[in-house]
């Protein structure tokens, strides 16, 4: 009997989002040690369950894709795109609503980012789904935060190595001028880049397998943007191939709310969630 095509993937699975003991940084040659910028409390476990998860069923599984958020330093959803009506710096964690920019209480660093900026936080609240964050700077390309975690990038190794197989790596983000919570597509795409718009070829890719298990990080914004994108490109009677890990997956602080309203919504709809344990045995059925 042909083995199931059961697929892992892994939303943004990086230093600057998990909580990592300090022996997890490494020294800066500048002087202290990297630290993660946007730290998710209880991804550093997510992550050692994924790796454990993927050396325990590696010859069951047979296809991972692991997106990866890749920002500019300059960025939308960063403190160094903004400023106040007096031309001061916007703290992280600061809401900014289309009013607020309108009004010119905020504004981007750059005029020429203003009408940009403007149609962008005006079709991100019609959409209904966010209000503009400012994130910490994170996942900058090139820096130490935006690689993956280590023992699970170990992890992911052992699969390709034993498989002969290559991880997927889906980069989202790059289009400084609108956020990319989702590895489907960005929050408001913008026409002229095609990058920001629906990832067509990985929907078909994961659409092949009979089985999508879903973790990473965080719960609450990128892994739920995701989820609800596939979702709504996903047949409704083939929502049960879908499925959560929920103890491979973790909330920002302050947003645990609105990741039990999304699980509970994706429950509703037929999507499955399932433990790290389940999913083993799954796939150690799947190798046999």
């Amino acid at each position: 009997m042909a083995q199931r095509n059961l697929h892992l993937l892994i939303i943004d699975p990086q230093n600057d989002f998990c909580d990592l003991p300090a022996d997890y940084c490494p020294l800066d040659p500048l002087g202290g040690r990297f630290a993660p910028s946007l730290p998710v409390p209880g991804a550093h476990a997510d992550m050692l369950a994924l790796a454990a998860l993927i050396d325990a069923g590696r010859a069951g599984l047979e296809a991972i894709t692991v997106t990866l958020d890749s920002h500019q330093h300059l960025d939308i959803a960063h403190p160094t795109f903004w400023q106040d009506a007096d031309g001061q710096g916007v703290a992280p964690f600061t809401q900014i609503t289309a009013a607020e920019l309108r009004a010119g209480r905020y504004l981007p660093r750059a005029p020429q980012w203003q009408v940009r900026a403007q149609s962008y936080l005006d079709a991100l609240e019609a959409a209904g789904r966010y209000t503009h964050m400012v994130w910490p700077v994170h996942c900058e390309i090139g820096s130490w935060g935006h690689n993956i975690h280590h023992v699970l990038r170990l992890a992911l190794n052992r699969w390709e190595e034993a498989r002969t197989a290559i991880v997927a790596k889906v980069s989202k983000g790059e289009n400084p001028l609108t956020e990319h919570y989702s590895a489907m597509q960005a929050e408001v795409p913008d026409p002229a880049d095609a990058a920001t718009q629906l990832n067509e070829a990985l929907l078909a890719r994961l659409r092949s397998a009979e089985r999508v298990f879903i973790a990473g990080e965080a719960g609450s914004h990128c892994v739920r943007a995701t989820t609800e994108h596939i979702v709504a490109h996903w047949p409704a009677a083939e929502l049960g191939k879908l499925v959560l890990i929920e103890d491979c997956i973790s909330p920002v602080s302050g947003f645990e709310s609105a990741y039990a309203e999304f699980l509970a919504a994706m429950r509703e709809r037929g999507v499955q969630l399932m433990n790290a344990s389940e999913v083993r045995a799954e796939l150690l059925d799947n190798a046999r």
